[in-house]
């Protein structure tokens, strides 16, 4: 038997990164949803993406 990697296991693997350049407001905005929610920065940006996306799709 192979030894597995520790670390969580998902169906949906965060393999891209990419690099943002944020105002103070915008950062100040950000930092606030975390407090608020508990969540990562990360996940928090990836809910506002998928928002604006399906925002836009029902435009279509």
């Amino acid at each position: 038997m192979g030894k597995e990697k520790p670390g969580k296991r998902t169906d949906d693997p965060k393999i891209f990164q990419t690099r943002i350049r944020m105002s103070e407001e915008d950062l100040m905005y950000l930092e606030y949803c975390v407090e608020r929610t508990g969540k990562s920065k990360a996940d928090i940006i990836r809910e506002g993406v998928r928002k604006v996306y399906y925002e836009l799709k029902e435009k279509e």
